[in-house]
């Protein structure tokens, strides 16, 4: 029930209905014409907290050829930058290490261990929190991923 094309019309209004309300900052990563790819921020928090929690995937055919992290760095400097977030946090589940590298190669903190956090194919799964501060890379995500890109 959860992958039919109702669900995916439900979900979209959702997000589009969050993002209104400035709960979600969503965006679509496009390749070449057609869409590759999805980077969110959800579950935005203003006040003293100013956080929101990232998410992305990436569609295998363009995976590896640094879409993900392009698009997850534009992002984040959107999100600490006119969106004015404090702190993001990226939440993997611990076999996941293409991820895992990803957020450390943007500067992301692995931070611990969330044991059972979400349900995910009818069981509760681990993940490793990592988060990221506005103050933790001055030049920004893109301007600390393009530099370190630079020297490998």
């Amino acid at each position: 029930m959860r992958h039919t094309p109702a669900a995916y019309r439900a979900m979209r209004r959702s997000v589009a209905r969050r993002a209104r309300s400035g709960g979600s900052l969503p965006f679509a990563v496009r390749v070449e014409g057609r869409l590759a790819g999805q980077v969110t921020v959800d579950n935005v928090v203003r006040g003293a907290l100013r956080s929101g929690s990232l998410g992305y995937w990436i569609d295998r055919g363009v995976a590896g050829r640094g879409m993900a992290s392009l698009a997850v760095a534009l992002v984040c400097d959107h999100a600490f930058g006119p969106a004015g977030l404090h702190r993001l946090q990226a939440d993997i589940r611990p076999e996941n290490q293409p991820s895992q590298r990803l957020v450390e190669r943007l500067g992301f903190r692995r931070e611990g261990l969330l044991r059972r956090y979400l349900d995910i194919d009818g069981d509760w799964r681990d993940h490793l929190s990592y988060a990221l501060l506005a103050e933790d890379l001055p030049g920004g995500v893109l301007g600390h991923w393009l530099s370190s890109a630079s020297r490998t």
